[in-house]
C-alpha cells in the first residue's frame, strides 16, 4: 500500500532525536499530563454518573428510558468532536500545540460548570435537557481539540527511540481522569448513598472538575512549544483553513488509515474503559458502590500497565503491539461481554483483562497517528479522522449497547465490535511500520 505520502515512513537508522530544544523535559511532560487528566474528567464524568443523574432532567417512569435520553445526549456530544478536531487541529497547526491545548481546556471547564449548576426538568421542563445538550455540545467541540493538540505535543516533544513510551503518557493522565471521576462517584455513594448521589452528590463532580481545569489552564500556559512546530512556523506563512485542507488532501492514505483503525478502537475503548460501569450498574444488576470501586482498581490496573506496551514497541515496532491488541479482542470480545456484570468483582476482572489488551492499542496509538503525517497538518490529521470516528462509533457506543439490552439482543452488539475490529485489522495489515521515524 505505498503511496506518495507514506513512501518515507521506513525507519531511520539515527534513533538520537532530542526535543525540545535539545532536552527532553519530562516536566513538560508532566505539565501536559495534568492538563489532559483534568479535561478528560470533566469530558468522562458525564458517562459514569449518568445513571445517576438521568432522572433529574428527563421524567419517565421507565428509568432505563431515562437513561436512554442522557446517554442520546452524551452521543450527541461527540458529533461536535470532528468539527473541534478541524477547527482546533487547524489552531494547533497555524498558531502551536500550547495555544490550542488552553483555548480547549477553556471550553471544557466551563461546558461542565454548566452541567454541575443545571435546573432540573422539576424546576424548568424540557428545557433541563435542552441546557444539558448545549453544554454537552460545548465540551464535544473542546474535547475533538484536545485530541488533536495533546497527541500532537507530546510525540512532537519525545525523544524519538522512547516516543512509544512517552506516547502512553497520554491515556495515562486520560485514565487518570476517569479514576479521579470514578473515585469521586464511590466515595460520594459510601459516604451519602445511591439516593443522595441521584438527588444532589452528582452535581459535585461537574462543579469540581470545572473549578479544577481552571489551574489546568495555569499549567498549560507554562508550556514549552515543539521544536517541531517552531521550525516549521518558522520556515512558512501562516496557515490558512484552506492551506489545511490542501495539506489534507496530499495525506490521504495516512487520513484512511487513521479512520480504519480508529474504527477498530473507538468503539471498544468507550465500551470498557467508559461505559461498562454504568451499563452493569443499570442493567445488570451490579450494586452503585461496588461497581464504581469496580472501575477504580480495573482503571488503575490500566494505566499501569500502559507503559509496558509502549516501551515494547519501541523495540519490537507499533504494528506487532496493534496486531497483539486487535487478535486478543477478536477473540475475547463475546464471552467478556457475557460476562460484564452478576457482580462488582467479576466486573472489575472483566474490565481488567479487556483493559490490558486496550492499552496495546491505544497506549502508542498517539505516537503511531503522529508519524503517519507531516508537521504543517499533523494536528489536523489527527484530530479530524479520529475524531470522526469517535463521534460515529464511540459516542454512541454506552447508548447502543443499553437499547439492545434493553431488547434482549446484547450479543449483537458483540457482533458490531467483531466486525470493526476486522476493519482495524485489515486497516494495520495494510498499514506501514513507523518507529524511529523523525517528525518532520
Amino acid at each position: 500500500m505505498s503511496t506518495p505520502d507514506t513512501e518515507h515512513t521506513s525507519p531511520p537508522t539515527n534513533m538520537q532525536d532530542p526535543s525540545p530544544s535539545g532536552k527532553p523535559s519530562l516536566r513538560t511532560l508532566a505539565g501536559a499530563g495534568v492538563g489532559n487528566t483534568l479535561e478528560w474528567y470533566d469530558w468522562s464524568v458525564y458517562a459514569i454518573f449518568a445513571p445517576f443523574f438521568a432522572s433529574q432532567f428527563f421524567v419517565s417512569e421507565n428509568r432505563t428510558s431515562a437513561l436512554l435520553a442522557t446517554l442520546a445526549i452524551f452521543a450527541a456530544g461527540f458529533f461536535m468532536r470532528p468539527i473541534g478536531g478541524f477547527f482546533f487541529g487547524w489552531l494547533a497547526d497555524r498558531y502551536g500545540r500550547k495555544f490550542s491545548l488552553t483555548t480547549s481546556m477553556m471550553m471544557m471547564a466551563g461546558g461542565s460548570l454548566i452541567i454541575g449548576v443545571a435546573p432540573t426538568h422539576a424546576s424548568i421542563g424540557i428545557f433541563a435537557g435542552l441546557i444539558l445538550l448545549i453544554a454537552r455540545l460545548v465540551q464535544g467541540l473542546a474535547h475533538g481539540g484536545e485530541i488533536a493538540a495533546s497527541y500532537t505535543y507530546v510525540a512532537e516533544i519525545a525523544p524519538r527511540a522512547k516516543r512509544g513510551l512517552w506516547s502512553t503518557s497520554v491515556y495515562v493522565s486520560v485514565t487518570a481522569g476517569i479514576v479521579l471521576a470514578s473515585l469521586i462517584g464511590a466515595a460520594g455513594s459510601s459516604l451519602v448513598g445511591e439516593g443522595a448521589l441521584r438527588d444532589w452528590v452528582w452535581r459535585v463532580p461537574f462543579i469540581f472538575g470545572g473549578l479544577l481545569a481552571f489551574a489546568g489552564m495555569y499549567i498549560r500556559r507554562t508550556l514549552e512549544e515543539t521544536d517541531a512546530f517552531e521550525a516549521e512556523n518558522s520556515t512558512s506563512t501562516r496557515r490558512t483553513a484552506l492551506d489545511i485542507l490542501r495539506g489534507l488532501g496530499k495525506n490521504k492514505s495516512s487520513l484512511i488509515r487513521v479512520l480504519g483503525m480508529s474504527a477498530g478502537v473507538t468503539v471498544v475503548y468507550y465500551t470498557w474503559a467508559v461505559g461498562i460501569p454504568g451499563f452493569a450498574i443499570a442493567n445488570r444488576g451490579v450494586d452503585a458502590t461496588d461497581g464504581l470501586w469496580a472501575s477504580v482498581i480495573a482503571n488503575i490496573f490500566f494505566m499501569l500497565t500502559l507503559p509496558f506496551w509502549g516501551k515494547l514497541s519501541d523495540r519490537v515496532g507499533r504494528k506487532p503491539i496493534f496486531l497483539t491488541y486487535f487478535i486478543a479482542m477478536l477473540i475475547l470480545t463475546f464471552p467478556l461481554m457475557a460476562l460484564a456484570g452478576g457482580s462488582a468483582l467479576r466486573l472489575g476482572l472483566v474490565m481488567a483483562v479487556a483493559l490490558f489488551f486496550l492499552g496495546a492499542f491505544v497506549g502508542i496509538m498517539p505516537a503511531y497517528f503522529a508519524e503517519l503525517f507531516p508537521t504543517e497538518v499533523r494536528a489536523s490529521g489527527i484530530g479530524v479522522p479520529y475524531s470522526l470516528m469517535v463521534a460515529i462509533f464511540g459516542g454512541t457506543a454506552p447508548y447502543t449497547l443499553t437499547w439492545l439490552e434493553g431488547r434482549g439482543t446484547a450479543w449483537m452488539f458483540s457482533l458490531y465490535m467483531v466486525i470493526l475490529l476486522i476493519v482495524g485489522l485489515t486497516t494495520t495489515l495494510l498499514s506501514p511500520e513507523t518507529k524511529g521515524k523523525a517528525l518532520v
